[in-house]
């Protein structure tokens, strides 16, 4: 977030000079904007970006530098220790971070594409075109919605067998258990 780093204190700065060269804001990554950087390229329809960004924290597609990134392979660390930092690419945090729950709004709700709104789900993936298929499974206000996501250059979407207009599936009847909602894109 800042370089050059910080090397003393400033006074006139507060907490951020008071960091380590190469941590938190003084020099580090922060990871908490990662999926909002996600988020954006996504609501833009720029959807190879969006996956691109996404997987730069993702503990699955980080394996390669596990020696180096030293925290657990399946957990989001608040930041990475930027160059100037004794250990640089460490990252730090883990466990005490707003990055997994972003990450979360980001993969359920742009790249996955199901968003709550006020008048039903709204269905629009977000990923890169390698992505043919999908099956979703969400529950939302007490019933179930069962999804499949095809793409085929074509845009239909059906609940229950029944042509629906646009992106969104309108909320189901209160005890309604299940819906199936089928969408090609």
């Amino acid at each position: 977030m800042l370089a050059p780093v910080y090397s003393t204190y400033r006074i006139e700065l507060g907490e951020i000079s008071s960091y380590p060269r190469g941590y938190k804001e003084n020099g580090g990554i922060f990871c908490h904007n990662h999926p909002w950087i996600s988020i954006a390229n996504a609501e833009i329809n720029n959807n190879d970006e969006a996956f691109n960004v996404y997987k730069r924290t993702c503990p699955a597609y980080t394996e390669e530098y596990s020696e180096i990134h030293r925290t657990e392979p399946y957990v989001y660390c608040q930041m990475v220790a930027g160059p100037e930092a004794p250990n640089p690419g460490e990252g730090k945090n883990s466990w005490l971070t707003g990055t997994a729950a972003w990450t979360f709004v980001d993969v359920s709700q742009h790249l996955l594409g199901v968003q709550p709104t006020f008048d039903g789900l709204k269905i629009e993936p977000h990923l890169p075109p390698n992505f043919g298929e999908l099956h979703i499974e969400r529950t939302w206000r007490g019933t179930r919605y069962i999804i499949d996501v095809t793409r085929t250059g074509e845009q239909s979407l059906t609940v229950d067998g029944q042509p629906v207009s646009g992106t969104v599936v309108p909320t189901a009847a209160t005890g309604t258990e299940e819906v199936h909602v089928a969408l090609t894109i």
